[in-house]
């Protein structure tokens, strides 16, 4: 029985344990147990610990843009279930927490916050005040933001976003996360731009860094290159226009459908399917584009769809990632008139060479794609050359997750990491090995393991990560220029990794002054930043001390678990992985633990954009940290959830019933039996033992469960038993436990005292990771130390104590009892009615267990003479009972 907690850190401290409180409340718990984990540093990690007694956690880094919202707690609070668990379990728990600081959505905030804009050219004030301070919350006009130098700007993100995280770290503690908050990063703080810089110029160095000049995605709005995994298809409002090309050799038009007529100027070839029967004396001919008379190929290409349209569509450099494949697969030549600006280039394109031609596109020049469509389309209906009037549609168009507007395709000069995208070089074998690290790691649950797969199978290029922005980690390169003022990116200047983190934008680069930047023989700075994911892709690294603390690295490194929410599997998930793979040869963890969605009363995911959020500080003011906890345990992982104030209603009553029941049981022992070691031995009534073997089956499963990072199955087991418990076994041992007053107690007495205090402590202990706050109000009554602290109870030495009990004679013991009570009720007399003699049919199968308990059941249902039969009943019925006759 010494596996039963009678020792430290259960063992009660006479000089320091406190008492049961004459009146127990919920209030006021979170910001008292709050300072107390603070001061007596519960949740520290010990750096001492070996790798094999380390629990690592890759802890998401909240975005830094105003404010947190529900879903966080939902999934934040799944992840502190772990932690905590594994903390228990005897596991050093290494959980850190980060802020994801840098990035557009900081950047909108700070322009509108302090009236800002960002304009790199500037130089740097040292002096500067913004012009505002707290815009409230109203978007401030572009023409009205002061235009400030890059360094500027980023001092001005850096400082905002110290205020948000203050706010976010004060909703953790609020919410009970155990995190150590000696262990804190921000993306953009100096720790994570050295690693993100250095891992940069590693990959570089080994061949996966690389940059080139190519067609992408571009965000006119934001002014920024997009990447696959930031992509949206959304359904998008257009027309199809049935356009004419003229054959040259005269023998009739060539009918094309298109919803973007304004980039007839830029149509290189009009493509078919090989087998397309309708084209096949076309196939090697050309056509004049209308109103530019542009001459371009008819080519075949397998990718055309003869189902679509007229079965033969417009090459465009570019319109959309198809123009990109027939582009690069069939060698067609560039003619891009789309602008980053999302307007149609100001000069008239060299190869509109007639004179038709260039007026046509003069009254294009310069206008926003939508402008000249309209117009074009005027121009097409003036020459003849629209079959019909356009017909509306609605296209699936992609936009930046962020954006508002279609996105453009451009051709720019950019940065990307190899991850298997692309089949050229090594870009099969790696997809393969990515491929096998979806494998080996755990996913829980395992379907979402799919997601992984189809993405890394889908991908149709290589990781962009340069983004045209400026609060975000510096790419840390410089490029030399030549005698005649020629930019040479081909041959970068790269830092030595002591000096990082470096800003190319205002520091030089070795063996260069300031005063040669810009210059002929001298250098430029690369002005473009990586994208967030660039620098979140290594939060592993960040968090753990990645070359700046290898003593740290080496125990928390490859961490344990990476708890994250489903939709960012192709983005963070995905690229920490290959991140990994490309610079430790291996996975950053072991298990991915996949959160679900909140979903609002309309069944729609919430989300900040949707504008269908809520913000949980009050939440948790309102209902109290346990019972949002609760809610947020109850759904399993993978699963999304309803927002439901009736589930956290329902915690915060388990919450409080955790106190009431507590005080209840620990009611019946005197101040010197609190501070007593449990004594197992002292169980020897049949019923004491059945209840524990019910426990000990409980323990059994719920260990299991988390194991498996089931925490709402454990949650299930541990609840259901634990009402059980109050409703049944406290009212069947109550006045055993009381005794009869004597100075000595009976062995039935004390038996009963010892089973209710083993079942509390196992009780609280099993609850403790998700009602952090009332469990350890009550471990406080009575215990030293921290329930948090506290071994995980085992089931074995709940056996031992058990004997051979069968668990199930507590709920037949319960039944027995509803019964006789149920005759009270009927009667409408008071439960404290004694019954002078009844007798009670139970189930055959359940006559022996009742007899065992039958002196509780007698005496909770305070009847005198008590007879069973056994019968073919389902459930135990009073067959008869006469009531005491009330008194007048």
């Amino acid at each position: 029985m010494s596996d039963l907690p009678t020792t430290s850190p259960s063992t009660p401290a006479p000089t320091t344990a406190s008492r049961v409180p004459d009146k127990v409340s919920l209030d006021g718990l979170e910001g008292r147990w709050d300072a107390a984990w603070a001061e007596q540093g519960t949740y520290s990690f010990d750096r001492t610990a070996t790798r094999e007694q380390v629990f690592s956690i890759d802890t998401p880094p909240p975005t830094v843009s105003g404010s947190l919202h529900v879903g966080h707690v939902f999934s934040y609070t799944h992840t502190d279930v772990v932690a905590r668990f594994q903390r228990m379990r005897g596991r050093e728990v290494f959980y850190p927490m980060g802020w994801d600081d840098n990035g557009l959505p900081t950047e909108r905030r700070v322009q509108n916050y302090y009236g800002v804009r960002c304009d790199p050219s500037l130089p740097y004030d040292a002096g500067f005040v913004p012009p505002l301070e707290g815009a409230e919350g109203k978007s401030v006009k572009a023409a009205d933001q002061v235009p400030i130098s890059r360094r500027n700007f980023v001092e001005l993100c850096e400082r905002l976003t110290v205020e948000d995280e203050r706010q976010f770290e004060a909703l953790w503690r609020r919410l009970g996360l155990s995190v150590d908050w000696s262990h804190h990063y921000q993306t953009i703080g100096e720790k994570a731009r050295a690693v993100a810089q250095k891992a940069f110029l590693r990959n570089l160095a080994r061949g996966e860094a690389y940059q080139a000049e190519a067609p992408g995605l571009w965000d006119v709005t934001f002014q920024t290159a997009v990447a696959q995994a930031e992509l949206e298809a959304r359904e998008y409002p257009g027309h199809f226009h049935r356009v004419a090309f003229h054959r040259t050799d005269g023998s009739g038009p060539v009918h094309i459908e298109t919803t973007r007529p304004e980039l007839i100027p830029a149509c290189v070839a009009l493509v078919a399917h090989p087998d397309d029967e309708r084209y096949q004396d076309l196939f090697g001919t050309t056509v004049r584009s209308p109103l530019f008379d542009v001459e371009v190929p008819v080519l075949a290409h397998p990718a055309a769809e003869p189902d679509k349209g007229a079965g033969i569509a417009m090459c465009c450099t570019f319109g959309d990632l198809t123009d990109v494949q027939w582009w690069r697969e069939l060698q067609l030549p560039t003619r891009s008139v789309v602008q980053r600006d999302g307007r149609l280039q100001r000069e008239t394109p060299e190869w509109v060479t007639t004179e038709t031609g260039r007026e046509h596109y003069e009254q294009l020049a310069g206008k926003t794609t939508f402008s000249a469509r309209t117009a074009v389309v005027e121009g097409l209906r003036a020459s003849g050359d629209l079959d019909g009037e356009p017909t509306p549609t609605q296209r699936m168009a992609n936009f930046f997750e962020k954006g508002d507007k279609p996105l453009e395709i451009v051709t720019s000069r950019q940065w990307y990491i190899r991850n298997g995208g692309r089949d050229e070089g090594t870009g099969a074998g790696l997809r393969d090995a990515l491929l096998a690290r979806g494998r080996e790691l755990q996913f829980h649950p395992d379907f979402m393991r799919v997601r992984y797969e189809n993405w890394v199978g889908g991908l149709n290029g290589d990781w962009l990560i340069s983004r045209q922005r400026f609060f975000g980690v510096s790419i840390p390169l410089w490029y030399p220029v030549d005698a005649d003022g020629e930019v040479d990116h081909d041959h970068p200047i790269v830092p030595d990794e002591a000096s990082l983190p470096v800003d190319p934008s205002s520091d030089v680069p070795p063996g260069y002054t300031e005063d040669q930047r810009g210059v002929p023989g001298g250098f430029v700075g690369e002005a473009d930043v990586m994208d967030t994911w660039a620098t979140s892709s290594l939060t592993p690294q960040i968090a753990g001390g990645w070359e700046t603390d290898p003593d740290l690295f080496e125990r928390v490194f490859p961490m344990d678990v990476r708890p994250q929410g489903q939709d960012i599997i192709r983005t963070w998930l995905f690229s920490t992985v290959v991140r990994s793979h490309l610079e430790h040869g291996s996975l950053p963890w072991k298990h991915a633990a996949i959160s679900g969605w909140i979903l609002d009363p309309d069944r729609k995911k919430m989300s900040k954009s949707k504008g269908n959020v809520v913000t949980p500080m009050g939440l948790l003011e309102e209902h109290g940290s346990d019972a949002v906890r609760y809610w947020a345990a109850s759904a399993r992982l993978g699963t999304d959830a309803a927002f439901e104030v009736g589930q956290m209603k329902i915690g915060r009553r388990l919450a409080i019933k955790v106190l009431n029941a507590s005080k209840f049981a620990l009611g019946f022992a005197g101040e010197a039996d609190l501070d007593r070691p449990l004594d197992p031995q002292a169980v020897t009534v049949a019923l004491d033992r059945a209840m524990l073997a019910g426990l000990a089956d409980v323990v059994e499963k719920a260990t299991a469960a988390l194991e498996a990072y089931d925490h709402t199955r454990a949650l299930e087991l541990t609840e259901t038993f634990f009402w059980t418990f109050c409703d049944d076994y406290l009212e069947l041992v109550k006045d055993r436990a009381y005794g009869s007053g004597d100075e000595t107690p009976t062995a039935a007495t004390l038996s009963a005292r010892a089973a209710l205090g083993i079942a509390l402590d196992t009780l609280l202990r099993l609850l403790a990771p998700v009602l952090p706050f009332a469990t350890e109000e009550v471990w406080s009554w009575w215990r030293s130390g921290s329930v948090h602290r506290a071994a995980w109870p085992e089931a074995a030495p709940l056996r031992e104590a058990a004997g051979d009990a069968d668990p199930a004679t507590l709920d037949a013991a319960g039944r027995a009892l509803a019964a006789l009570r149920k005759v009270k009720s009927e009667a409408k007399v008071s439960m404290r009615t004694v019954i002078t003699e009844a007798e009670l049919a139970v189930p055959a199968a359940q006559r022996a267990l009742v007899e065992l308990a039958v002196d509780d059941v007698r005496a909770a249902g305070r009847t005198v003479a008590l007879r069973l039969v056994a019968d073919d009943v389902e459930v135990a019925q009073v067959r008869r009972a006469e009531l005491e006759a009330p008194t007048t």
